[in-house]
């Protein structure tokens, strides 16, 4: 599947008018970075994998591996991260497009909100295309640790919380089993190349504590308080992250199914109006949500949609989307019918279908379906049929997605 998705770049890099990058199917340009902390990434993999696949691994506390996945997730990121010829990670959200130029607007977090919509012809390419949640979180973390390494490391940290957040989801959709075994395949990912210092990252792991919380609220032997008082909190988290990206909201099916499969119907109200306490407290700050979209569409329509043609990006988003996910996605989507973790599968199923029909994937969805991503390879290792044995442990694919992941960051260079 990934000879035919590089067959369609080959073809639309030779017969497309203009597709706005040299990097085809990704959005960037093509160079070799070979230094001597490429041997970082390799390494952490090979260490990874080993631990793995020892027979003490499978006997290991849950707690010991979920943070033990958060180490070496943190250090797999960083290790890619390092490949990066601006500087790495002392090098985060700058250029034109970036963030950080925007950055001192933010400084009065009421007037900033107030004036956002408003804000359009001033903003970077990258601010107007999100809610200011991303600034605001900005504004914060620059004053206490610079526009260097500091910050990059610390966006990383944030950002690779996805993982630990994502097994714990996993553990209640699929069964701890299956969820120990998906460990290695979701730590070396090759989705992690986009993740260091990135703001995307840190919708991703709002996300995946949306999806921890909601799965935690609708297990079957949870009652009263502790079920009602999780399921207000993961609509809550989902209303914060919806203020860092605005397709974050479509992971909001994925608890809606998740409800309904679990016969709790009644948390989906809890959920959404905790979803939408942040919205409207952001409304009486000054902020319009919708008006706020409509922005980010408008600055997309001028700057995007009539300049890349929408056939040619919507296979390449999805061999992207082949490239990022490497053989946990196939593995995942063939076990969709007979795995309990569905929910999550449909639900950012449904929002990578969306945004490729809609027109609006052109370019860069490496970094926009940075919170799709784990959920659509969850069932990995779920059992091949109910309430079956998972599957073997995934050393080869977790392997194939990190040599992947060392190819890629050693020859594209990309805006984010």
């Amino acid at each position: 599947m990934v000879l035919i998705g590089l067959l369609i770049a080959a073809l639309a890099v030779a017969f497309a008018d203009d597709l706005g990058t040299g990097a085809a199917p990704f959005f960037g340009r093509y160079r070799i970075a070979i230094k001597w902390v490429s041997l970082l990434a390799p390494l952490v993999a090979v260490s990874v994998l080993w631990t793995a696949s020892r027979p003490r691994a499978a006997r290991l506390r849950w707690g010991v591996v979920v943070w033990g996945s958060y180490v070496a997730a943190l250090a797999w990121t960083l290790s890619l991260g390092l490949l990066d010829t601006r500087g790495g990670l002392g090098h985060p959200l700058t250029g034109v497009d970036g963030y950080l130029p925007n950055v001192t607007a933010a400084a009065e977090p009421l007037d900033f909100l107030a004036a956002f919509t408003g804000m359009g012809s001033h903003l970077t390419a990258a601010s107007s295309g999100h809610p200011p949640g991303p600034l605001l979180l900005l504004a914060l973390l620059v004053p206490l640790v610079g526009t260097g390494p500091g910050l990059g490391v610390a966006l990383t940290a944030l950002s690779t919380l996805t993982v630990p957040l994502v097994l714990i989801a996993a553990k209640s959709a699929v069964g701890e089993r299956a969820a120990r075994r998906y460990a290695p395949l979701l730590v070396l990912a090759p989705w992690a190349i986009w993740v260091a210092v990135s703001m995307d990252g840190v919708t991703s792991a709002l996300l995946a504590a949306t999806m921890a919380m909601g799965a935690y609220a609708s297990e079957r032997f949870r009652k009263g308080l502790p079920a009602f008082g999780t399921a207000v909190a993961a609509g809550l988290l989902l209303g914060v992250s919806t203020m860092f990206s605005y397709a974050a909201a479509w992971m909001g099916l994925a608890l809606v199914f998740l409800n309904f499969a679990r016969r709790r119907p009644f948390h989906n109200v809890w959920m959404g109006a905790g979803a939408l306490a942040p919205l409207l407290v952001a409304q009486l700050l000054g902020f319009n949500w919708m008006a706020g979209l409509r922005m980010a569409y408008a600055d997309y329509s001028s700057r995007i949609e009539s300049q890349r043609p929408w056939a040619w990006w919507a296979a390449l988003s999805l061999v992207v989307l082949l490239v990022a996910c490497g053989p946990a996605l196939v593995a995942s989507a063939r076990k969709m019918r007979n795995t309990p973790g569905w929910p999550f599968l449909v639900g950012s199923a449904v929002a990578v279908v969306f945004s490729v029909v809609a027109g609006l994937a052109r370019g860069g969805v490496e970094h926009a379906w940075l919170p799709f991503f784990p959920w659509l390879t969850l069932a990995a290792t779920a059992p091949a049929r109910p309430g079956g044995p998972p599957s073997p442990l995934p050393v080869g694919a977790a392997a194939v997605g990190a040599v992947t992941a060392v190819i890629v960051e050693a020859v594209l260079l990309s805006p984010w």
